[in-house]
This record gives C-alpha cells, structure tokens and sequence, in this order.
C-alpha cells in the first residue's frame, strides 16, 4: 500500500511509522516539517512541508494517490476540511486519530464501548476531537469520504513515562520526586482504573485497520486489555526505580482549584475516572489483536531508556515547588483542624 502519514513522529505515529518501514510492504510517505524524521530507520519518504500551507501541500501531492492517508495532527474541524480538500478523491482511505477522552463524562457506565456517547464539558481539547468526528462523519454520509476513526487512550513509548499528575515539562520530574525520596501527588486515592497502552500495541492494531473495508464508516478504539489502578501505576514505577512509593493523595478538583495546569481536562474530563475499554469491535476488525506488552515490562523499558538518554531527563522546578506547596498546605490544615 502507499501511505501517507501527517507527522508520523510523534508518541503514537513512530511505532507505526517503524513497524511500516520494517515490514516493508508499504510505500510510506511522511508530511511534517522534518525537525524529528531522524528518530524514523531509513525507508520512507520525506514531503518536508507546514501541512497547515495547504497551496505547497497540495503542489507536492498532486501526482500522487494513497490507499491510506492519516493525520495524527489535528485537533480542530477546520484541520480536518483542509484534508477534505486536499485528500478527497486521493485516498481510498483517511484515518483521523481522535481520542478516547470524548468519551462521556462524567460517566454513566465504565464499561466503555464505541456506542458510549460523546461528551466531554470539562476538556475543550475532547470538545474539538468531537466536532472534529462529527464534521468527518458528515463528509462520509454526504459525500462518501472513506474515513475512519481511531481513538486512542493513554499510550506510551520509550520517550517519557505515563503519568496523571506533572507538570507542563513532561513527567520526570515525578520520578526525580520518587528518586530523592519526596512524596508524589496521586489524583483521589489512587483506586480509579486506567488503562496504560505501549504505542508497539497501537501499532499493531492501527495497521490491521489500514486498508480494511470494514472499518471504512466507523470509529474505533485502540487500547490494552489491562486494566491498572493509579496506585499499581505508580508503585511500578518506584519499583522500576528501586525506590518506596510515598503517595500523597489529592482530590482532583482539589488540583484543578489550586493549580494553572489543565487538571479539569486532563483529570476530571480524563483521567479521574475509572474506565474498562471495551476491545470487540478492534478485535473483530483485526482478528487475532491483542495487546502484548504488560505495563511493568513496558514501564521498565521506558524508565530504562530515560535513565541512558540524560537529554530525556526534562527537570521542572516549578512543578516540584507546587507539589510540594500542595503538600505542606494540606498537611497545615488537617493539623489545624484536629
């Protein structure tokens, strides 16, 4: 098949940019701006370009046809007209990466299926995903755009570990916290369950959707089968590390009150909430699928990998000066209220 990725780099998009390129069944073509191609082996094809210039765009696509064309970068519905305009009648084809977080909050059933509603208040980014499926799945009835939909959930890889509470410079500064024997923040007790997906899983499942007949008109979620509480979470993190886990629990509209960090999105609109995907539909699609890496193999791969590359090592001295304003105040109050 030829394929076109938009970005193709990023969390999700590099194993299956990998994976493709290894198979080497496929004529991979690749649309970003070229800043992060290294990480990619040889064996694809570069149209470095800004996607949002859709004149030069569409000038350097316009001898090609694609059997998959796939955008992992777009979050607003005019993005998604833009590849109407340039993808239509040049794909056979299109698959726009939604996410699992517009799903319905707050949730009446944890049982999470493609048919459970779509609604997020809390999260404008889960807002945007939704106009973005809604305005696509008008071009499919109307015009016979063969879209689908893929939503991922939590999904990780080698570059940063998976976590709910941080910072807005990534996560290792959690770990730094557990390293040097500090307490980390986890979001309510620690009991909701969540789902941790290794971006090698995604990518197994999103190229079983490729090319599919089947899934031309429908959405889909990737994710594992595994279902974790943050507590189990974070312990094999600290356990990865060879350090105790030292949680410090706090409510999540507690965080979103005391705090500029997107916690009413990412925690209340996502992460706060106790979710089990269902995988039927992914498994009937792509027989055979199944999420392979466990979390504690995984999450030991990433740390490991974090720990031999210092340049993923992203300290964030504000984020640790708030965790730690969070814990003196809360503890100030339950002395004073005693």
């Amino acid at each position: 098949m030829r394929v076109l990725f938009i970005g193709g780099t990023g969390t999700i998009s590099t194993a299956i940019s990998k994976k493709l390129i290894k198979g080497g069944k496929h004529e991979l073509y690749l649309i970003n701006r070229g800043n992060n191609n290294a990480i990619l082996p040889t064996g694809f094809k570069s149209i470095v370009c800004d996607i949002n210039n859709e004149a030069e765009v569409a000038g350097k696509i316009k001898d090609l046809n694609f059997d998959v064309v796939a955008d992992f970068i777009a979050f607003t519905p005019d993005q998604l007209e833009r590849d109407f305009r340039l993808f239509n009648e040049k794909t056979k084809q299109f698959i726009f990466i939604s996410s699992a977080s517009a799903y319905q909050k707050p949730l009446s059933n944890h049982n999470i299926t493609e048919s459970t509603p779509l609604a997020n208040p809390y999260w404008e980014y889960s807002r945007n995903k939704i106009a973005c499926e809604d305005y696509l799945m008008k071009v499919y009835r109307e015009k016979s755009f063969p879209v689908t939909i893929v939503r991922p959930s939590h999904t990780y890889d080698e570059r940063s570990i998976p976590l709910g509470v941080h910072g807005n410079n990534g996560s290792w500064s959690v770990a730094k916290r557990m390293l040097e024997g500090k307490p980390v923040i986890i979001h309510g007790d620690g009991t909701s369950l969540w789902a941790m997906t290794h971006n090698s899983d995604f990518a197994d499942g999103f190229i079983g959707l490729m090319g599919n007949i089947h899934a031309i008109g429908e959405s889909v979620h990737i994710t594992t089968d595994e279902m974790l509480t943050w507590n189990q979470i974070y312990m094999a993190i600290a356990n990865t590390l060879g350090v105790e886990l030292k949680p410090y629990y706090v409510s999540s509209s507690f965080l979103d009150k005391c705090s500029e960090y997107d916690f009413k999105g990412g925690l209340i609109g996502d992460k706060a909430n106790t979710v089990v995907f269902d995988n039927s539909k992914l498994k009937s699609l792509v027989p055979g699928f199944t999420a392979k890496v466990r979390y504690d193999q995984g999450i030991k791969n990433t740390i490991q990998n974090i720990l031999d590359n210092p340049e993923l090592q992203k300290t964030d001295p504000d984020f640790d000066k708030w965790c730690d304003k969070v814990i003196a105040t809360l503890d100030k109050a339950a002395i004073e209220i005693k």
